[in-house]
């Protein structure tokens, strides 16, 4: 069956991906959240990417009923159904908490797995106390959806993610995590996520390996950058690198808005002084992938363009 990547870090890809595997993948999910014959599955993604197409296999192979919405920002409008699983990204998380009657609708959901995207400490706070299991997945188009999963609330909630059964983890000589999974991926996965790996194979991802910003030997990951920004502020904004002739690279902020001055201020208050800004650039929109994940490879184009503009 044909696959496309997210498209996160350049241009989404082709693959085919074996129908086996995907019913084999889809088995270990249900087996995992204890899913069964006649609980309702949500089908609120599109069914261009293998998250879409994995709730799909799920109900096929499983004997899920299947309610299908429109993907977008608000799945549960008007969903009267009670649903035993379904899979969002954080957007539509974030709004659906927005709307009491989507609100409450999201709480009665038996299993909520969230991908796709971060989920920051904002979102993880609004869900903490939430009576349902709400999970964070950790997958990618090659593994056919997710291979781990950790607990975003309750007594269990931790940042570690727990591989599911049959899945072998260990660290390349970079850090990144290496993934052996056979039912779902014929060979042996080397990841660009550096991650910090647990004895009894937890794991959590630190961050990837290209969104590593070498400025003036120094080595930001930008995805700690954005976490420690995320905690203070509330416009939309991307962090991102260009190249500079000094430094080797600068990092760059892109913005969806046009006062700037403030997070320059906040930058210097909660950043350490080797991770601030040397630019911060105003956008009407940010740019994203399909599935709603900062397109890092387009973030850069443009401020790389932006600044060249600038300069000449």
């Amino acid at each position: 069956m044909l696959v496309h990547t997210s498209g996160s870090t350049g241009q989404p890809k082709a693959m085919l991906a074996e129908k086996h595997r995907m019913e084999a993948s889809a088995r270990i999910t249900c087996r995992f959240l204890g899913l069964s014959e006649g609980d309702t599955a949500l089908l609120c993604l599109p069914l261009d990417y293998i998250a879409g197409k994995m709730m799909v296999v799920r109900a096929l192979t499983c004997g899920l009923q299947l309610v299908s919405v429109p993907p977008f920002g608000h799945p549960l409008a008007g969903v009267s159904s009670q649903l035993s699983f379904a899979a969002m990204v954080p957007l539509q998380v974030y709004n659906s908490l927005q709307v009491p009657a989507e609100r409450e609708t999201l709480r009665r959901i038996r299993h909520l797995i969230i991908g796709g995207g971060a989920i920051d400490a904002a979102l993880a706070s609004e869900l903490v106390n939430f009576p349902n299991h709400i999970w964070s997945t950790y997958g990618m188009t090659e593994t056919l959806s997710h291979i781990a999963l950790r607990k975003i609330n309750g007594v269990d909630a931790s940042e570690w993610y727990k591989p599911f059964e049959g899945v072998s983890l260990s660290l390349s000589s970079e850090n990144c995590l290496v993934i052996d999974a056979p039912a779902v991926c014929g060979s042996r996965l080397v990841t660009n996520d550096i991650a910090e790996l647990q004895p009894d194979g937890r794991f959590r991802i630190l961050g990837r390996k290209d969104n590593v910003i070498c400025s003036g030997g120094v080595k930001i990951q930008i995805e700690e950058v954005e976490a420690l920004l995320r905690q203070h502020i509330s416009i939309p904004f991307v962090v991102t690198k260009v190249p500079d002739v000094r430094l080797g690279q600068q990092m760059v902020i892109l913005l969806e808005s046009a006062d700037t001055t403030n997070l320059y201020d906040l930058c210097r208050n909660v950043l350490p002084q080797y991770w601030q800004p040397r630019r911060i650039i105003s956008v009407d929109s940010l740019p994203m992938t399909a599935t709603g994940k900062p397109a890092r490879a387009e973030a850069e184009r443009i401020a790389t363009k932006h600044i060249e503009k600038v300069c000449h």
